[in-house]
């Protein structure tokens, strides 16, 4: 489904990553840890097409297909979908409008006639209710006032909504207690298929309780460094990154 071979990419001139090699395959959840500054953000707002960073050198393949020329909004509509760290806020627009929007957007640009008012209604239903969100939260405007824990969920539901077939999600668990980082979890969970593949970027291990991971990558220094299974999570967890650094240097 994505494959990166050598990737390189700064931004204003800075190199930031620096060799990456990486391959998802639907059906897989894979996660990409490291310390702060290693280029886990830099990571996915590559794969989406962010225009603020250049491509250097190497290649990024989405389902066979060499997606560099194309611009963050026709990823998109291919089917990759990134969570904000910092969600925008967007005053005087529903989330309910916002999503109409996203949706026939995207069906526009493969072709398709807007989905009809009756059925975005149904579709909006279901997924609330997977996800357990009130439908007072879906009439409210997109992200403003929201606490943490409810801009996240509520890029879950566009995530739910928009049915990407690879979803990155770029630190959701910044900033949530206990019981926001399981609904977003929870979320996740009930989208995962065989047909789809989630990334998952975090700094920490704790997420991966609920999301758990096929394959585990620690970045350092804009590459990936080592590879392995949750274990290696846990590891992580008990040692820090400071024994990556040394291993690295070693």
């Amino acid at each position: 489904m994505l494959k990166i071979e050598n990737l390189h990419a700064s931004v204003e001139g800075k190199s930031i990553l620096k060799g990456i090699n990486l391959e998802v395959k639907p059906g897989e959840v894979h996660a990409i840890m490291g310390p702060n500054g290693s280029g886990k953000s830099t990571l996915s707002s590559v794969i989406a097409g962010k225009e603020e960073y250049e491509v250097t050198d190497g290649t990024i393949e989405f389902e066979g297909e060499d997606i560099e020329e194309l611009a963050a909004e026709e990823r998109a509509h291919k089917g990759i979908f990134l969570s904000f760290q910092y969600p925008v806020e967007i005053p005087g627009v529903s989330v309910t409008n916002f999503m109409k929007t996203a949706i026939n957007e995207s069906r526009k640009a493969k072709g398709l006639e807007e989905m009809p008012a009756k059925d975005m209604l149904k579709l909006i239903r279901e997924k609330s209710e997977l996800l357990e969100i009130d439908r007072k939260f879906l009439s409210r405007s997109l992200n403003e006032g929201f606490s943490g824990g409810e801009k996240k969920r509520n890029e879950i539901f566009q995530m739910a909504m928009l049915e990407p077939k690879l979803a990155i999600l770029d630190e959701t668990d910044s900033g949530l207690d206990i019981d926001a980082l399981r609904i977003v979890a929870n979320g996740v969970n009930k989208l995962k298929s065989k047909d789809n593949a989630v990334v998952v970027i975090t700094h920490y291990q704790r997420l991966l309780d609920y999301i758990v991971p096929d394959f585990v990558h620690v970045l350092h220094n804009g590459k990936i460094v080592k590879s392995g299974t949750k274990e290696l999570a846990h590891e992580l967890e008990e040692k820090g990154y400071d024994w990556i650094k040394e291993e690295v240097n070693a």
